[in-house]
């Protein structure tokens, strides 16, 4: 029984900090047992050395790679069809989008931090958590897995590529392309925000279990903005992916509003990045790490 005493006292000692609630012992956790980790600096020479660092560029290219071979397949496999409801339809686009997001962030977290995408490396560049050298890195590498795999889809589909749209992002009939741009800024706020949130260190220390959860929220949130935008721009929310498939394609309606996403991404991924920067963890404006 005094063992017994003892332990329930060692107890209460060594978890008083977590027994409280609110914004208070939010503070108290935070000065106990977090610091904000040192900013990323703007260049990196030092990186250009490293096998990591190209190792990182070719796990971004790969996952693009699959990304859009698997994704511009599905697209196309919609079209194909005369009848939406004897194909995967809409929602399984969406899936396969956000299905794809989930197991390739998983599988490239841990070696390049799975971007797989210009404007959450853009966002990243802008918080600071990555170089200018390794960011402009990784967009190369993007575009260039993104080329090849659209490539890939063609070179198998043939004749049917051209005539299916090759997985393009065009604004749709009946919007304009305010319409395509506003859906563009928001879908990409969505999902880095989501990236920001599901991958942010602070809440690592306290919850250990969202570093193995983190690329779940983020591909739900593609496949939620992709549910809402596939009648407006087909969905891009991905520079990288809108571009390989241009590029690959390359009819006129292609290249009509291509501006459109890259614009709308990297807006939405700067508007993303000073919400939670800024405004949720206020990071300006704190005195010490």
């Amino acid at each position: 029984m005094e063992n017994i005493e003892e332990d329930v006292q060692l107890g209460t000692n060594r978890y008083t900090e977590v027994q409280a609630i609110g914004t208070a012992a939010q503070t108290r956790m935070e000065n106990k047992d977090y610091k904000e980790p040192p900013p990323a600096p703007l260049f990196e020479p030092m990186e250009l050395s490293s096998w990591a660092f190209y190792r990182a560029g070719i796990a971004e290219f790969v996952a693009t790679f699959l990304f859009l071979y698997i994704t511009v397949l599905t697209v196309m496999g919609v079209q194909k069809s005369p009848r939406m409801c004897s194909t995967v339809g809409r929602q399984g686009i969406a899936w396969a989008f956000g299905g794809m997001i989930f197991a390739l962030v998983y599988c490239t977290a841990g070696i390049s931090g799975g971007h797989i995408n210009p404007a959450v490396t853009f966002g990243m560049l802008l918080a600071r958590k990555l170089s200018l050298t390794r960011a402009v890195f990784y967009i190369i590498m993007q575009c260039l897995g993104a080329i090849c795999g659209a490539a890939v889809v063609k070179g198998f589909q043939g004749s049917r590529y051209e005539r299916l749209g090759g997985g393009a992002n065009v604004v749709g009939h009946g919007y304009t392309k305010g319409d395509g741009l506003g859906a563009e800024i928001m879908g990409t706020f969505l999902l880095v925000y989501t990236v920001f949130s599901a991958t942010d260190a602070k809440r690592n220390v306290r919850d250990s279990h969202v570093p193995i959860l983190a690329p779940l929220p983020i591909g739900f949130a593609v496949f939620l903005v992709h549910l809402a935008t596939i009648p407006i721009t087909g969905t891009g929310i991905n520079p990288a992916r809108s571009l390989g498939a241009a590029i690959v394609y390359n009819k006129d309606q292609a290249w009509h509003d291509h501006w459109i996403f890259w614009l709308g991404p990297f807006s939405g991924a700067a508007l993303a990045t000073f919400y939670h920067q800024v405004i949720i963890r206020a990071i300006p404006f704190k005195s010490k790490y």
